[in-house]
Parts: C-alpha cells; structure tokens; sequence
C-alpha cells in the first residue's frame, strides 16, 4: 500500500502545481496588468517627489556650505588684519624703546 507520507508528499506537490498554475494565470490578467502599471505610476511619481526634495536639500546645504566659507573667509582677514597691527604696534614699540636707549646713552 501507499504510505502516509508519500500521499502527503503527493498532495503537496499537486497543490503547489495548482497554486503556481493560478498564480500564473492571475499575474498574466489584464487586471493584474492594470495594477502593475498603477503601481508603476505611483512609484515613479514618488521617485520624482523624493528627487525634488533631495535637490532642494542639496541646494540648501550647497548654500550654507557658501555662506561658510564666507564667514571663514572673512575671520582669516580680520586675524591677518590684526596680527599685521600687532607686528606694526610691536614694531613701533620696538623703535620707541630704542630711541630711549639711544636718549639714556646720549645723557
């Protein structure tokens, strides 16, 4: 006789068979052709909503990358400016104090 398991065995094959056969002919339909280009659409209308915020984001970033760069730009100038003072005051004091050696010698 035929065992158990083997008829198990038996029906589930038979089934998948059927079940892959319907499948087939459910996703061959014009309906289902009809959701896969619905679904289609909507993917690449959200595509191009995403890619609208991505340039958006990127614009913005690009901007305060600009802005950045401005202001670092602008803090280099001012300490360049103020050493320059500096170096021309510690120059000015560096002449005074010698005309006051040169004054203390003459006297």
């Amino acid at each position: 006789m035929i065992s158990t398991e083997l008829m198990k065995k038996a029906a589930l094959f038979a089934g998948g068979v059927l079940f892959g056969t319907a499948g087939v002919k459910i996703l061959g339909s014009k309906d289902a052709k009809k959701a896969y280009v619905q679904a289609t659409a909507a993917v690449l209308r959200a595509k191009d909503c995403v890619m609208d915020a991505v340039t958006t984001v990127q614009e913005n970033a690009e901007d305060v990358l600009a802005e950045a760069n401005e202001i670092n730009a602008q803090r280099y100038a001012e300490e360049a400016c103020a050493q320059e003072d500096g170096a021309e005051e510690a120059e000015e004091v560096k002449e005074e104090a010698e005309k006051e050696q040169e004054d203390a010698k003459c006297e």
